[in-house]
């Protein structure tokens, strides 16, 4: 990984939300290995939002499928208390609401360049 990802990534915490065991176990290697602090993984909203209720994560990471079940209360609730997230997953085909339209949405399991980079790269005035 670059020295800006690893820059970007050190230190910060970062909340997994995934279901399958594999993807979430390779995501939390790349994430520790740039220096973050992994919360999780979580693999249901249940405890995904019980991990944002006791550990205030830095930045989350979110399948949008959870074994059948939509991740989106989890944007909610991480929308509402302002914690940047982006949407990783295989169902590039699902329709996200609208509300969610500023947050990035990256195909799985890699791209963890490009989601560091939507989660705590600073963003300029104009965008």
């Amino acid at each position: 990984m670059g020295a800006e990802i690893d820059r970007l990534l050190n230190g910060k915490r970062v909340l997994i939300v995934e279901d399958d065991y594999f993807i979430a176990d390779e995501t939390r290697r790349a994430l520790e290995s740039a220096g973050a602090i992994v919360i999780g993984p979580a693999s249901s909203v249940e405890s995904a939002l019980a991990l944002i209720d006791s550990t205030t994560p830095d930045g989350a990471i979110l399948d949008i499928r959870l074994d059948g079940e939509l991740v989106f209360p989890i944007a909610e609730r991480l929308q509402e208390t302002g914690i940047p997230f982006v949407f990783a997953t295989a169902h590039l085909g699902i329709n996200i609401p609208e509300r969610y339209g500023g947050y990035y949405l990256s195909a799985k399991p890699g791209a963890l360049d490009q989601i560091s980079i939507a989660l705590f790269k600073p963003r300029s005035a104009d965008h």
